[in-house]
């Protein structure tokens, strides 16, 4: 490591020489963000970078989970029926679906933590709105509009894979779920003792606390220097490398900072390039399929719960009418949640990081791509596994795994698809694949509220299927991106089928 003095020379020398657009001298070393991020390493700055971006999930959690522990209580409130509570976590991922691609295409052309600001402005008031709705309608348009604030997120997600070095990005990156788990648990036990006594509406002004707390520290985090170069900021790239150096007591690599000439940013014809297409193609369709057995899991957990969905009451109703409830044939029927029904869904809510570990070992051994495949073979066959006629235990622990599963699922694609994109085409690479995320989400609540009630099986074997596929399409991805140098530009080396 260079000594301070040296370091200070290195640093004026760096930024006296350095000028935008312009060829250094002939004979002058030169570097570029991938190898100072590489050089830096990781340090204080990236654990700091770590819980700042990483509670973001915990937001987020808090905003996605609330539908289901709320749901009991608007269908109470407002006499719904089954398919108008599906309508409301519908909905709330068509704004998620619509504003993903929006926020994702402003994220490459006027940068990741301008995007994710607004997005955090427009969730928490769009969140505090829903708090007063008077109506089931005006209930549904403003938490679209939450879905919408919430889709701009996902730029924490890359502003935090653009600043780790490669090594460590299969490690910290699950780790992030920590702070997803961590915003499910509490937003359930919140609801626990929230809802019984002062109603759910305080329950939503209390969820959107986490929000508005992260609004006030997101100042501490830097643009995306790897964002700066592409646009040609070379200057700001360089000193936020400069300030990470500082921060992590780590010397810069000597020369000037150079890359190569800056493209156009953020176009969609890009996604659909033939050096992308097959790629693009199999990611969204695995986004898709995850997002539908994720959200599914949840809903249908909560479902479960909700009606007290035993082996005695899978059959048709008119073949064993007897053990199911008169109140439970009603379209409208109320069934608030009692504290066993929140007990199991903090059990099975904790499963989402109970293959971390596992999970962390297969994404940095196997690579992303096997990885992938076989926790979504897995996920395949609990599906199916619910079928069983078991005890309530059993049951319990059939979604523990599957929430275990399913999690893992989307730990391993929010890597792949945050590595395989180059950074000028990265955020909208990750918009349009959380659109169609959302899309599987939105359909999600019609299989899990709806047709799980006239078909168990059915519900089951559907939702395995489309993990069966999804599979398929992980194996054969063309691309593994393990170990592999985060790509900047869309050079005809940026993609190399099988490395």
């Amino acid at each position: 490591m260079a000594t301070a003095p040296k370091e200070a020379a290195n640093a004026i020398a760096l930024e006296e020489i350095h000028t935008e657009g312009q060829e250094p001298p002939k004979g002058q070393k030169t570097f570029t963000v991938e190898e100072a991020v590489e050089t830096i390493g990781f340090g204080r700055f990236h654990i700091a970078l770590f819980l700042i971006m990483g509670s973001t999930g915990v937001a987020e959690a808090m905003e996605i989970m609330l539908i289901a522990v709320v749901s009991p209580l608007i269908r109470c409130e407002w006499q719904l029926q089954d398919w108008q509570v599906a309508l409301v976590t519908t909905m709330v991922f068509f704004g998620y679906m619509v504003f993903s691609i929006v926020f994702g295409l402003l994220a490459d052309r006027y940068g990741r933590w301008k995007i994710l600001l607004l997005s955090f402005l427009w969730g928490a008031y769009f969140s505090l709105l829903t708090s007063f709705a008077p109506s089931y309608i005006w209930f549904v348009f403003l938490r679209t509009m939450v879905g919408g604030g919430v889709s701009g997120h996902a730029q924490g997600l890359i502003i935090k894979t653009e600043f780790l070095p490669t090594k460590y990005r299969g490690y910290m990156l699950p780790l992030s779920q920590v702070f997803w788990l961590a915003g499910s648990l509490l937003i359930i036990g919140l609801a626990s003792v929230v809802n019984p006594t002062i109603g759910w509406r305080w329950l939503i002004r209390i969820a959107s606390i986490p929000g508005i707390i992260l609004i006030m520290v997101f100042k501490f985090i830097p643009e995306s220097a790897r964002y700066n170069v592409s646009t040609g900021n070379n200057t700001a790239a360089l000193a936020t490398l400069q300030r990470i150096a500082k921060m992590n007591r780590a010397a810069m690599p000597e020369g000037v900072l150079q890359e190569p000439p800056k493209e156009r940013r953020g176009r969609f014809k890009d996604l659909l390039h033939p050096k992308y297409l097959r790629t693009t193609l199999q990611i969204w369709i695995i986004w898709l399929g995850i997002a539908f057995a994720y959200y599914g899991v949840i809903l249908a957990s909560a479902e479960l719960l909700e009606r007290d969905l035993g082996c005695t009451s899978r059959s048709p109703l008119s073949e064993n009418p007897g053990p199911v409830s008169e109140e439970s044939h009603s379209p409208c029927y109320c069934r608030p949640f009692g504290p066993s029904a929140y007990r199991t869904m903090i059990i099975s809510t904790a499963g989402e990081i109970a293959l971390n570990p596992l999970n962390i070992l297969g994404i940095n051994f196997l690579g992303r791509r096997l990885s992938l495949c076989i926790t979504m073979g897995c996920t395949a066959l609990f599906f199916l596994l619910l079928n069983i006629c078991t005890s309530s235990a059993g049951m319990t622990g059939f979604l523990f795994m599957l929430r275990a599963l399913v999690s893992a699922n989307f730990n391993t694609i929010y890597i792949y698809t945050a590595e395989v994109y180059p950074t000028t085409m990265r955020a909208l690479g990750m918009g349009t694949s959380g659109s169609l995320c959302r899309v599987g989400a939105m359909v999600a609540p019609f299989i899990s509220q709806v047709l799980m009630s006239a078909s168990f099986l059915g519900a089951l074997c559907l939702f395995s299927s489309v993990c069966v596929v999804c599979a398929i399409s992980a194996f054969t991805l063309p691309i593994e991106t393990k170990g592999r140098a985060l790509q900047v530009f869309k050079t005809p080396c940026s993609i190399s089928p099988l490395t």
